[in-house]
Parts: structure tokens; sequence; C-alpha cells
């Protein structure tokens, strides 16, 4: 007979990391077309992190208590009627909808459309890394900054989940040359380990004018970056006639803002310079095909070894207000996994 209840980290309120609590909760219910899942992993990202403090993400938590977490690898334990596509003892990964509850737990509900097959050669703990952050960075250098053969491209949080993959992909795509842009001297050793020509350290004032050195004045390409403020404000200004950036996000806690006037004053209008957002909720709820394709590619790159996943820390789901501290606070690199049998 099934468990009752199951483990689940959930937050009660909004706040610090330690808003997040690990309890007993009620096992998910079935809803048509649904498939129960024993989760084995539960990626965490910064979008978990906005959730959580109250921030930018689109879709804020409306009711507590409240499970995060979007991303999930493990097997079907169940298959409502109309979901017939799955069985029991299926091994799968995928992405959850924020509307619905989350990963952070031992058990969940998600709709069948959400699952993909778990691909040959990639464990539970590997998986996540493939989802929001290997999408994400799969779109943006593809679509979002539209890397082709011999740009030059800048990436921002270059050793983090989006960048460190961001950085092998752009060579994939075809980059010329990648600059990596890391806090700190371990971080820009593994950008450099990744893949990239060149690293900076973003934290310091100015740093835009090391990258326009490295470029011989010209600048880069493209750029990709998760911020604003200081950082968005020096990002655009390392770009070379005709650039783009391609923001998706803001992991600084500053929303990007374009200062027209100060491009105007500078006399950088005439570059036909480019800015573009990107969101992976557009392609999850209208380009499923392409999801579907792009996991495939991730999934081969890695199985041929050109993708290298960088093992970032792995949690017991317990300790999921200690897994929030170390990503808010900048202490990792590569993906966060929070593991909820490991306790």
């Amino acid at each position: 007979m099934q468990a009752q209840t199951m483990k689940a980290a959930r937050i009660h309120r909004q706040g610090p990391p330690e808003v997040l609590v690990y309890e007993d909760t009620p096992m998910p219910t079935l809803l048509p077309g649904d498939v129960l899942i024993r989760n084995e992993a539960a990626g965490i990202n910064f979008a978990d992190v906005e959730r959580r403090r109250g921030g930018y993400y689109p879709v804020p938590v409306k009711e507590f208590p409240a499970v995060l977490g979007g991303e999930f690898a493990g097997e079907v334990t169940e298959v409502a009627d109309d979901a017939s596509d799955w069985k029991a003892g299926d091994k799968v990964f995928g992405i959850v909808t924020a509307a619905r509850s989350g990963t952070y737990a031992q058990y969940l509900a998600t709709e069948a459309r959400n699952l993909y097959p778990l691909p040959p050669g990639i464990d539970f703990a590997d998986a996540p890394a493939l989802l929001i952050q290997g999408l994400t960075a799969y779109f943006l250098v593809r679509d979002a900054a539209r890397v082709s053969k011999d740009d030059t491209v800048l990436i921002l949080a270059a050793a983090g989940g989006v960048g460190s993959l961001a950085v092998q992909l752009a060579r994939i795509m075809g980059a010329g040359r990648i600059i990596g842009a890391a806090s700190t001297p371990e971080k820009r050793e593994l950008a450099l380990g990744l893949g990239a020509d060149a690293v900076v350290d973003y934290t310091r004032p100015g740093w835009s004018d090391e990258v326009r050195r490295l470029t011989e004045g010209r600048g880069v390409d493209a750029v990709l970056l998760s911020g604003g403020g200081d950082m968005f404000t020096e990002a655009l200004a390392c770009l070379a006639p005709r650039g783009r950036a391609a923001v998706f996000g803001s992991a600084n806690g500053e929303m990007p803002v374009v200062d027209f006037a100060a491009h105007i004053g500078a006399g950088r209008m005439s570059m036909n310079q480019t800015v573009g957002f990107f969101g992976l909720h557009y392609y999850q709820a209208h380009a499923r095909a392409e999801v579907r394709q792009a996991l495939d590619e991730l999934a081969e790159l890695v199985r041929t070894g050109r993708l290298r996943l960088d093992h970032g820390h792995r949690f017991p789901l317990s300790a999921a207000a200690e897994a929030h501290h170390c990503l808010e606070h900048r202490q990792s690199t590569g993906k966060l996994v929070l593991l909820p049998w490991a306790d």
C-alpha cells in the first residue's frame, strides 16, 4: 500500500533561505492526464530563489505552503487512465509548470506531456542540468544571441549552471573566440577549462575596458548575461557594431534598463546594436517539438563527450535551505541538485 505522506521542502512564507522547511506533506493527487513520479533528483535554479523571495519570476507563489522547483528526474510509479503513453517503471525527466506543485519533494504529479524519456547514459542526478539550464543555454546561443561562425562571444557567469554550458555550446555552434566573465579566480579557471579563450573579472570596476583590450578595441559580437545595473551597463559597453546582447533574467537582483540618452550621448546609436530578452517559458508552451529536439541534441553531445556537465553541489532534500544559500551567495559552480531520498 502506498504511503499517504512524503517528505518535501516547503515554504510557508516568502523570505530568506531559512523559510524552506523540510517536513511531511500529503502525497500528490493525480488529475486527469497526470503521471506520478518517484523523484530521484530535483534541479535548483535562480528562478526558485526568486519565487522564494517574491521576486521577478513570472509565476509568483499564490498559495502557502508551497513546494518550489521546476526540474525533476525519476521513475513513473502511477499513471492516470488518459496518460497511457507512459507506464510504471519508465525512467523520465522534465519540467513542471510553476502554477502547480514543484519538485522539491519525494514524489510529484505532473501532466504526462511534461515528461521526456531519460536519455541513455544520463543518470538521474545529471539529467536536470539538461533541462532549464541546458535548454536556456542552447536557445540563448542559437536563437537569442544568434551566434554564428567566427563570432566573438562574451559570457557572464561563465562558471555557473547556464554559463558553463553556454561556453561549450557557443564553441560547438561555431564561435571563433569566447571570453568568459566570472567573479573568482577558481571560477575563471573553470571557464578556461570549459573552452573559454580568455577570462575577465566582472566584479572589477570598468571591466569592459579589459574586454575591449582583448578584442583590440572592437568589442564582442554577442554577450550573454543575467543581470541589470552596472553589470548590464558594462556588458553593453563591450558590444561591437551590430552586436547582440541576450538577457535571460536578473540574477543580481537588478533589472536591466537601457539608458538611451547615454547611448545617444556616447554616439552608440549608430552602431546598430540589439538588446533582446529571453525566456524559456515560450518554448515550453509553444515550441515543444523544438524542446524535444534540443534535449536529444544535448543528450547526444553529452554521450559523445562533446558537452561536459559540470557537477555542482548535490544536497539532500533536507538541506534545501543550505542549497539556496549557496546559490544566492554565488558559492557554487555548475548545476545544484537536491536528492530527495538521500536523507
